[in-house]
């Protein structure tokens, strides 16, 4: 007996065996207290190093995800023979692995956001401040500016041209107006993953289940981009877009460059929306 009570206070019982799931494991109690708005404008942050720290990991987490996906890309469109290669399911493994390595490194730093849209949707739940959403994006389009550059380096001028840049456009037989739709889902899609996997309700209420946050959010990019690369290549990130379209720099990208910004922009609106009016009726509750 002595042995078992010293091993309770060693904490080796500490979990029940059993743990609540479904709708008993929401009606656990949980000290939480839902976080308040961000300021929409604070000058102190621009003397805080925490702010270009952040600024600084979109830039490179942006510059990262560019040189990865688009060498992939152009890697496919390379060979003859797409078997030989790591084919569509390979495009969107990269850009799905890539988020989930790179909101996993960036998430305690700026939040690991590496998109314009994502950063754009918070601001619209007022997790960040607008200056910081403003930096976040110029950091954003700055990295995938560079990330493409250095591919077009490695590439070489007409092998960069030839393969097509990686450059985001609308695909023979769908219209501007089937591109924009498609971008509009596929990036709601990823921005309500988004709030829903950083939801810290949720990681109160269900602190019992191990759930790595960049995990969904990176399936979410590779599912997406399963869907739609038919049909836009799969912007759904105007930062990747416009340093496709910079670099590149060919008519056929720049005519479709609204579609990847006006798409991504309403589908994370309508996700900031449907989350906090919808599912967490924050607006409805009383303070």
């Amino acid at each position: 007996m002595e042995g078992k009570e010293e091993d309770v206070k060693l904490g080796a019982n500490k979990y029940s065996e059993r743990q609540p799931l479904g709708t008993s494991a929401q009606t656990r109690e949980k000290d939480y207290t839902e976080p308040g708005p961000a300021p929409l404008f604070e000058p102190g942050e621009f003397k805080s190093w925490s702010f270009w720290r952040a600024g600084i990991a979109e830039f490179m987490a942006t510059f990262l995800f560019l040189y990865i996906t688009i060498l992939t890309v152009m890697g496919v469109k390379r060979s003859n023979d797409t078997c030989s290669t790591v084919g569509i399911q390979g495009i969107a493994w990269a850009f799905g692995g890539m988020i989930f390595a790179l909101v996993y490194c960036t998430a305690g730093i700026s939040g690991g956001h590496i998109n314009p849209a994502v950063t754009f949707g918070l601001f619209l739940a007022r997790k960040l401040s607008l200056p910081r959403a403003v930096f976040y994006m110029i950091c954003q389009c700055l990295g995938a500016i560079c990330g493409a550059g250095v591919v077009k380096g490695f590439e070489g001028h007409h092998n960069y041209e030839m393969l097509g840049g990686g450059a985001n456009s609308v695909a023979h037989g769908y219209t501007k107006g089937d591109g924009l739709g498609a971008e509009i889902v596929g990036t709601f899609v990823l921005v309500y993953t988004v709030f829903s996997a950083t939801d810290a309700k949720r990681s109160a209420r269900d602190s019992h289940v191990p759930l790595l946050a960049p995990l969904p959010i990176g399936f979410a990019v590779f599912l997406v981009h399963l869907a739609t690369i038919p049909i836009t290549g799969t912007g759904i990130n105007p930062a990747r877009s416009l340093g496709a379209a910079i670099i590149f720099n060919k008519d056929h990208a720049w005519d479709d460059q609204w579609v990847f910004w006006v798409g991504p922009f309403i589908g994370a609106g309508l996700a900031a929306i449907y989350h906090q009016m919808i599912i967490r009726a924050i607006p409805f509750k009383r303070s």
